[in-house]
This record gives structure tokens, sequence and C-alpha cells, in this order.
């Protein structure tokens, strides 16, 4: 079994360990961290040390781990012993989006000890003295805007965000200000730690988009109180027609919100993880969707590429970071990378239901379900219904009850669901 000692530091470049830290140090033998951290404890370490910098693939890491512990162990008699373990230096507190858990995920039979420190956003707080018990977190390093956006739809009043080289706090303001989000005052916090360059600024969205930022640094948004943004133009429950932009104007190529919402109703949403919407047209569908069910990861599908610009204009309008748009044919797009929909809204089908749907079943999990929305209206020469009935029974798929409705003078719609 590997043991590892995970250390936790600050950006100090003098720091201070307890007593049974600094014996631990001193009788290690390999040692670990980024190339930041080796500069911080060099002067700390044994002249003899092995040093395993930590870097992209991490495969290579704890291959490196696995051979040096072993042969570092074969000479000891005792597993427990400090210079049987491998001693990494982290940022702050190792189990806080910290490499503590990597270890944990890529070693799980692995013995950790842990000396952890502040994090940087903890740091922040102190020197603002902001109680940060109700600080809603997320991390961008290295990762995707998913958990800030749904942050921000869902209205969080304190955000804590980890930032990187491409999600820094300029980016992160701007995204803020294009979706509308535009209530919160900035707390950018600059290598916290370090006493000679350590700094805290307090700025509006408008002043940090503007503003450049050294590294390593995170921040705290906090909402203004009683401050309305544009975004929030949406009712309580279902999105007015009326607020979105439309294709040439069209009131018809656009999901009305009463068979909008029972149409969200059927995909089962607060259960599911991702949501294809094909046949996006405006996007009606998935930004009523991605206010309604923050979680989700919503992918939406057109083949008109005038569309684009429509769905884009709709997303800010309404305050829904996070929506991928894919412009082309559906039966020719890449669904790699797309993450495998759980959840399958068809919206428009140009006579290729069947193809769409077998295509859909490449990807869709065994639970998934597939909604679609049947217009009973005369003189149309296909009828919706029917190729709805065909295709399922020649793709084995069960067909849940369906729900009629009519909204005033407009046509009857069915809302046909099925699942595998």
């Amino acid at each position: 079994m590997i043991s590892f000692v995970v250390i936790g530091i600050t950006d100090n470049p003098r720091p201070w360990f307890p007593p049974e830290v600094t014996d631990i140090i001193r009788q290690g033998k390999v040692f670990s961290g980024g190339k930041r951290h080796h500069e911080i404890v060099a002067p700390l370490l044994p002249p003899d040390a092995e040093w395993i910098d930590i870097a992209a693939p991490l495969s290579d890491v704890f291959a490196q781990y696995t051979r040096l512990n072993s042969h570092h162990i074969s000479h000891l008699s005792s597993l427990t012993s400090h210079l049987g373990r491998i001693i990494v230096f982290a940022s702050g507190d190792p189990l806080f989006f910290g490499f503590a858990d990597t270890i944990r995920r890529k070693m799980p039979e692995a013995e950790i000890v842990l000396f952890p420190t502040f994090n940087s956003l903890q740091m922040l707080a102190h020197r603002l003295v902001m109680p940060y018990h109700d600080l809603r977190i997320v991390s961008l390093t290295g990762r995707p805007w998913h958990a800030f956006d749904r942050a921000l739809i869902e209205r969080a009043a304190k955000i804590g965000a980890l930032t990187d080289h491409k999600h820094t706090p300029a980016a992160i303001a701007r995204r803020m200000l294009d979706y509308g989000y535009n209530g919160y005052t900035v707390h950018v916090g600059e290598h916290l730690g370090n006493p000679a360059e350590e700094r805290v600024t307090t700025l509006t969205l408008e002043e940090t988009a503007a503003r450049d930022f050294t590294t390593p640094n995170c921040l705290i948004l906090t909402r203004q109180a009683n401050r309305i943004e544009p975004c929030q133009t949406a009712a309580p429950y279902g999105i007015p027609d009326s607020a979105f932009a439309l294709l040439d104007g069209r009131e018809k190529m656009i999901t009305k919100m009463p068979i909008r919402l029972l149409t969200l109703q059927a995909l089962d949403l607060p259960r599911r993880h991702t949501l294809w919407d094909i046949g996006a047209c405006t996007g009606s569908v998935s930004i009523e969707a991605r206010l309604r069910f923050p979680h989700l990861q919503v992918e939406a599908f057109e083949i008109r590429p005038e569309c684009e610009a429509i769905i884009r204009e709709n997303m800010r309008r309404h305050g829904t970071p996070g929506i991928g748009i894919h412009i082309g044919d559906f039966l020719q797009a890449s669904l790699t990378g797309e993450g495998r929909p759980d959840a399958v809204f068809i919206g428009g089908h140009g006579g290729r239901l069947q193809e769409i749907m077998a295509r859909v079943l490449t990807v869709l999990p065994p639970d998934g379900i597939i909604v679609m929305n049947s217009v009973v209206a005369p003189r149309v020469a296909t009828d919706s219904r029917r190729l709805w009935d065909d295709t399922c029974r020649q793709l084995g798929l069960r067909q849940e009850p369906p729900l009629h409705i009519q909204l005033n003078d407009h046509h009857p719609i069915t809302i046909l669901k099925c699942k595998r």
C-alpha cells in the first residue's frame, strides 16, 4: 500500500510548519507538488530529496509514485516509516478541489495523512471579514462553466470562484455582463498568503472586465440587495412567448408557453442530466429548461444557420449561459463530446423522424426519454402522429399515454412520449 502525507501550503515564500510536519519533511525521501510549490519548499527539503512534478498527464505522475515508492519501501521494515511515504505539497486544504481527492480517486487503497491550511477563498473571506458559511463555491480551475452558470441562474447571493488562466476574473465578469447578471460586486484576491505580493481589490463588474490580474487569484461575488437584473424578465413559471426573439417574426415557429411547460414535464427533467433539443429554432424549449432546471446540460440542435443568432439573443435576454448550440443537419452532426442525453425533445424533424430517432438511440441510455409534439392540422400532407407511431413500432420503443391539448383557436396538439 502506498502511503502519502499531503501538506497544505499558501503562497507565502517562507512557510511555517508545526514541529510534527517539520520532522516529516526532514526525514522524507520522495516529495511531490507543482512547480510553484517546489520553489516555495525547496530550501526545506533534505539534500538527497527526490521531487516529482505534478503535471499532466497525471497517469505518468502516479506511475512515478508507484515506482519510486516500491523502490524505497523494499529497503524498509515498516510501511509507516516516514521514509516510506510520498510527501505531497498542495495548495490550501488538499481536500478542497485539491490533490488529496485526486489521490483517493486514482489510488483508493492508499493511506493518506493530511495537514491542511486555509484555502484561498477562506483567506479572501478573512481579509474581507466576510462570513463564508453561506458561500456558494465553484471551481473553474481546469473545469467548464457549468457549475458557475448554474450558480448565476439560481441567483446565488454569494459566489466564491477558483480561477485559472482561461477563466480569469475579467472573463468571468464579461460573461456575467453578457447574460445580464450585473447586480454583483467583485472581490478579487491575488497571491493570498504572500505578504509581499498579496492584494485584495473590490470592484464593479465593469471595472473587473477591463482589468488584468496576476495569478494565482480567486474571487468572491456578492449580490447587491434589491438589485433587479435585466435578465429577470421571465414570469415566475413560464416565459411569455412575446419575450422571445422570433425567426422572421413568425409566432408559429415557437413552442407556446403552456405547451412548453407541459413538454418539460413530460421530459421528467428534475431527474435528468442532459437534454437534447433537436430542431430548436428559437431555443425556447432549451432556454425554459435551462432556467427551470439549471443542473441540466442542455444541447440545442438546429439546421438553419440564421437561428444561431436568434438562440444566442434569447439566451442573453433570459440569462441562460451554457446552452450548447449546434448548427447543421443533425444526421450529419458529430455526437461525441456533447454529453450522453437521457432526455430528448424533437421539435422538428423535416420528415426524417425515423432516421433522427434511430440516431438518438445510438446514444440514449436504457432509461432515456424521447418527447415530440404533434400538431393536428387540416391539409397537412404528413400525419406526424402516424409517423411517430410507425417509428416507435419499427424501433421497438414503448409509448407512454399521449396528452391532448388545444390552446384558444390554435390547432390541437398531442404531446407524445416514448422510452426504450
